[in-house]
Formats: structure tokens, sequence, C-alpha cells
């Protein structure tokens, strides 16, 4: 029952696991760069009336949009007439920017009647609530556009036409600011998932190191039957086997599909999470309400120490729940995960490094085919638009650390899955109970050089999702190569491969056997003479 709980956990938590950059990446797979339409996508702001200000998407046509603000000339908007500006304009704007509706042609067509009609600028409204990149359709030739054009969202859109509509009289600027090479956001978000997996190995390995003391204790004393016993059913621990790594793909593409139809939402692991490393924590110095039960219905035997973490642990998750859509909640958000990361580290075991690659290698597969494949069947990356949550009206699912990018005049979050930190995080884990076991020096042993591997193969991704131009990445594409590769090759060269493949820790012989097979010691005659 216990295996079960924790095998779904760890699934639940791998779901929404590619590295997104969180912005305006629709429709622009297959669209030609052409001559006259070629520049980068940009955020556009829109500074309308009464300091009101919006943000749009510039298109690949036209001018480049100018960067600062005080560059930006302050124009009248005017309503289109035709709405839709797919025909010539029964009136000259003079300088005007146009505001007009989207449909019944093409991007550029609106844009050239604008500009013959004398406008400086076009603002397109959107017909749904979502940023859509303008692009030019192939075989365009018609692309000598002079003038900038930008996409609102429809609820912007909708306050401009409303003011304009009551008689109101409006100006806009035009402008897009320029985004920082890097955002701290992203570096906050790498030490968080670096300090996780470290957080969670040492955990991990010192809980392994105190079973194994405890057992030598026990053997020392007498308790044959002890050798017989198996160490994760004992201790609570449970070592995942090749059968249940490769099951991981099957089982969690299920849960992926259900959620990209469905978009249900995942309260209940982050609050399990939360409140099995609370206990964990507390049990160090309340180990007597922790060694003392009660009968809970439905529940079976409770400890004392559980019951008083639960009432926290549900307020703490409620009221993220109902919160969760506030500027600030993130904070509570990347608590929960990283509570819940720490939990299923703790709790699963990789037991060798064969188990490690099949569960690595099927997690590499499974993302690189439900981010970039899935596009041949669904017509978009099945788990992008699950990460971001673009059939609800939340930011994505819950099972992700984000972090708002703080200088980023775009805004918006950089996010990672639990699973880029998860799975990995149980490799590296299974280096430092390896060290431990051997007692090998941070130098000699492989937990420093898998830190490092992860480390960077987190950084490639963050470079990838920048160059992309915020297109998702899978970050296990660059992850487990790195952490997998570095072990494996590091493990051939010092001859210890086998033992890391197999048996999963150093060869060492057991100092209660050897007093066995010695047999008692006795008393030299001469020395009794």
């Amino acid at each position: 029952m216990a295996a079960a709980a924790v095998l779904a956990l760890l699934l639940a938590s791998a779901l929404a696991r590619a590295a997104a950059g969180g912005d305006i990446v629709h429709h622009d797979d297959e669209a030609p760069k052409i001559p006259g339409c070629s520049n980068d996508f940009v955020l556009s702001w829109v500074n309308g009336k009464e300091e009101d200000e919006f943000v749009g998407v510039g298109a690949r046509f036209g001018p480049k949009i100018v960067s600062k603000e005080k560059h930006a000339n302050r124009t009248k908007l005017t309503l289109a007439d035709p709405i839709e500006c797919c025909s010539p304009l029964k009136d000259k704007v003079s300088g005007d920017v146009l505001l007009v509706q989207r449909g019944k042609c093409k991007f550029t067509k609106k844009a050239k009647f604008a500009e013959a009609a004398g406008a400086s600028g076009i603002i397109i409204i959107n017909h749904v609530h979502e940023l859509y990149k303008m692009v030019c359709e192939k075989n365009e030739t018609d692309l000598d556009i002079h003038i900038p054009a930008v996409l609102l969202p429809k609820n912007a859109g909708v306050s401009l036409h409303t003011l304009l509509t009551s008689g109101s009289a409006v100006s806009v600027q035009l402008y897009s600011p320029d985004r920082p090479v890097v955002d701290t956001a992203e570096v906050f978000l790498w030490l968080m998932a670096v300090g996780t997996v470290l957080g969670a190995s040492y955990w991990s390995a010192w809980s392994a190191r105190e079973g194994d003391i405890e057992q030598e204790k026990l053997l020392k004393d007498g308790h044959e039957g002890l050798l017989n016993v198996d160490d994760g059913s004992s201790s609570g621990m449970i070592d995942i086997n090749v059968v249940s790594a490769i099951m991981f793909v099957v089982v969690a593409s299920c849960f992926l599909i259900m959620l990209y139809k469905l978009m249900s939402y995942w309260f209940v692991e982050l609050l399990v999470g939360l409140q099995t490393c609370l206990v964990a924590v507390l049990s160090r110095w309340f180990k007597p309400a922790t060694d003392s039960f009660v009968k809970v219905p439905l529940l079976g035997a409770v400890s004392y120490l559980t019951l008083a973490v639960w009432p926290f642990c549900i307020v703490f998750a409620v009221l993220w729940a109902v919160y969760r859509q506030q500027t600030y909640a993130w904070i509570g958000q990347d608590i929960l995960g990283v509570a819940l990361i720490i939990t299923v580290i703790q709790i699963v075991r990789v037991p060798n490094l064969k188990v490690g690659s099949v569960l690595l290698s099927c997690a590499f597969l499974y993302d690189i085919f439900w981010v970039f494949v899935s596009k041949r069947w669904f017509h978009e990356s099945v788990m992008i638009v699950v990460a971001r949550g673009d059939k609800t009206d939340e930011d994505g699912v819950p099972m992700l650390l984000k972090i708002p990018r703080m200088f980023d005049p775009w805004g918006g979050y950089s996010i990672i899955g639990f699973g880029d930190i998860l799975l990995p995080g149980l490799l590296v884990a299974f280096a430092l109970r390896y060290d431990f076991a051997g007692k090998k020096s941070v130098r000699s042993g492989y937990f420093l050089w898998a830190m490092v591997a992860y480390g960077s193969g987190l950084l490639i991704t963050y470079v990838a999702l920048n160059l992309m131009d915020g297109h998702g990445q899978p970050a296990l594409l660059y992850i487990v190569p790195f952490t997998l590769g570095t072990l494996i090759a590091l493990g051939w060269k010092r001859g210890e491969l086998r033992n890391l493949w197999v048996r999963g820790e150093p060869e060492r012989v057991c100092t209660h056997m050897q007093m066995q097979l010695q047999g008692p010691v006795t008393p030299d005659k001469h020395e009794d003479e």
C-alpha cells in the first residue's frame, strides 16, 4: 500500500517537467521568415488613457518598435471603419494609430490598408484572451510595410474599444522594452533546484547510514535474524526496480493525457509532501511523540507528531489553494513543491546504477516525446500546454517551481517541473549513499561530480531556453546525458562500474561474519604457565 502511494506521488510529480519560458509561442513553428517578415518577436507596451498600460505582441513584419518609452510618440487612437480593416478605409486618419478587429483577412493585408489610409500604426484586437504571434503566410510577397503592428489580447482590446465608442479621446504610445540577457529569477531557480537536490541527497544518505549503524549494533548484540531482513521494508524506504522504472513512462503518459484533456489540479500530493517532510524533521527533536501512536478511523495507527503537524499542513495548503492566483502565491507553491521533492527522494531509492539508467533513460524519451513529437498528433506540445495551463485560467499545474522575473519588463515566471529535480535527484542521492557506504572522500567519490553534472545540465537548459526564443525545452534532454554519462564514465575509469551497476554499493566485509568465522579466541598456553 505504501509503495503504491509513493509511486503514484512520484508519477504525479514528474508530469509538468519542461522548463518553459511562459511567453508567446503559438502558431510560429512553420511560419516562414522571409525578407520583410523576419522581426524578432517582442512584447509591446501600449500606454492608453489615464496611464492605462496594456501588453501586446509585435509582428514579424513592419519596422521595429522603439525600445524606450521616451522615444515613443504619443499618438491619437482611432477606431477603424470598417472595423476589420480588410478593405480600404472610408476616411483618411492622418497619422493616427488604428484600432482594428482580428479576422476576415491576413494581418499583412490589414496593415497595408491602414498604411494606405495614412495611419502611423495599427493595433489589432485578438478574439481570445491570449497573445498570438502575427506571422506571414507562405508565398506572401507584398510585404513592403512601414508601420508597426501590435496584437492585443481580447480583454485589453475591448477596454480600448469601449473607451473609443463611448466618445472618449484616447492616445497611445507603442514601445518595446529590451529584455535582460539573464534574469535573476533564472539564477535563483537554478540555486533552488541544485540546493533541493543537495539537501535531499544528504538527508537520504544520512538516513541510510543511520539505518546501517543501527543494524550493526543489533548484529553485535547477537540478533542473527536481522541478517535476512530487507532494509527497505523495515525502514520505510522503497527501492524501485527496472520494471517500475519502465512502467513510469506508461503511467506518466496516461496522467499527462488526462491533464491535457481535463486539466485537473493536484493539491493532495503537495499537502502529503509537506506533512511527511515536517514529521521527518521534527521527529529528531520530538522522539516520544514520534514513537507514540493512536488509531484513527480509515488511517490506522498514526503518531501523535503526525496528528500535531496535520492541522498546520492543511491550513497552509488550503490557504495556498485559495490564494494561488495572487502575485505572491508562488512562495507557497515553491515551499510545498520543495517539501514534496525532498520527501520522495527520502522515501524512494535507486538501488543501483542499472535501475537509475533505465529510469532516467525512460524519462529522457518521455520528455522528448511529449514536448516535441506530440505535436504531430495533438498539433501542439502537450507538455508545454499542461505546464503553462493554456486550457484554464491558471498559470499552470501546481507541479512546478516558479519564480517571477523580477527585472524583466516582459514579466512572467521562470519555471521548472518537479521531475527535472526529483528524477535526477534520485540518482544523485544514490551516488552519495554509495560514497558513504564506501567511506570515500569528496574528491574520490561520485557525489561531487554528480552534483556538478546536474548543475551543468540545468544551466545548459536555461541557455537553450534563452536561445530558442522562449520556447519550452525538455530539461532532461540536457540533464540526463550530463548526470548519467558522468557516473558511468567515472565508474568505468575507476574500475567500479560493475559494483555501481549491479550491487549499488562498494565491496565490504561484514565484521560480524568475520568474528563468527574466526570462532572464539582461546588463551595462549604459554601465557597460562
